[in-house]
């Protein structure tokens, strides 16, 4: 796969930080054009000058709120106009809220269903639209969780959102395979990425125990990474990445029973 993406055109959205910087740079790295999207243009100018700097690469960074329609809507109008239809977009860009449904605002609900699920859905059906009018196939990878399928107590619009993306994702991809264009969706478990620290937390001591877990798994977002160019290489449809990932996806489809009764584990005690 040294040059496997050598004259490809990848979008990659969520490219400032996390698993989206390592994607936008390992597509690059293996001869990609990339086009790094962020809501923060500083985080992506930094992206893409750091794939030409460092690995020689050709990339730009581009600026847009994947939850916001109309930006959307000029995003892709702007990428197909100025540079092509791209051969590969990975909808990436997401957010947590942690903390107890009860806790959580109507706001906290709304902000994660725009960004987690209405982003995707942008991604897929204007970057989509434009792969199957081509004819020249293509494909399309969105980064869901292990909480697509396994259930949390303190996630529960975070999950809820991640379980709407494998969902479409599996029916894009029936509808997309006719016109030559592949769906993939990648389900990371614990990575040691900054997400801890950037989360929305309705409970405060949440903050230090989570940011003190991915630290401590050590699973760094270029192993995401390398599994998201291999599901596009091979054309995988689910793909679980590490341990408690593949255990996850695993149980959820071996035990849903066992999968529930894991989300209730440390839950405080019911009023008599």
């Amino acid at each position: 796969m040294q040059r496997a993406f050598g004259g490809r055109l990848v979008v990659v959205t969520g490219a400032g930080a996390g698993i989206g910087l390592a994607t936008a740079r390992a597509f690059a790295a293996h001869g990609a054009e990339v086009i790094c999207a962020d809501i923060e243009m500083d985080a992506a100018k930094r992206a893409a000058d750091a794939i030409g700097r460092e690995l020689g690469g050709t990339a730009y960074g581009v600026q847009v709120d994947v939850a916001n329609a109309d930006q959307m809507e000029d995003f892709s109008r702007n990428i197909i106009s100025e540079y092509g239809v791209p051969d590969i977009v990975v909808n990436n860009a997401g957010i947590v809220v942690a903390g107890a449904f009860l806790d959580h605002s109507l706001e906290d609900w709304r902000r994660t269903i725009d960004v987690n699920l209405w982003g995707v859905i942008h991604g897929c059906r204007l970057f989509g639209a434009a792969m199957a009018e081509r004819g020249e196939g293509g494909h399309i990878v969105n980064v869901a969780s292990l909480a697509a399928f396994a259930p949390s107590r303190v996630l529960p619009a975070y999950s809820t959102s991640k379980a709407a993306v494998k969902m479409l994702s599996d029916c894009l991809r029936g509808e997309l395979a006719g016109r030559g264009v592949g769906v993939s969706v990648v389900c990371p478990g614990f990575v040691s990425t900054g997400i801890a620290g950037r989360t929305t937390y309705t409970d405060g001591g949440l903050r230090e125990r989570a940011v003190r877990a991915l630290a401590w798994r050590g699973y760094p977002a270029e192993r995401v990474a390398a599994h998201i160019l291999r599901a596009v290489h091979r054309n995988e449809a689910v793909v679980p990445v590490n341990l408690e990932g593949k255990i996850g996806y695993a149980l959820s489809r071996i035990s849903p029973r066992l999968m529930r009764g894991l989300a209730r584990v440390g839950a405080a005690p019911r009023n008599p």
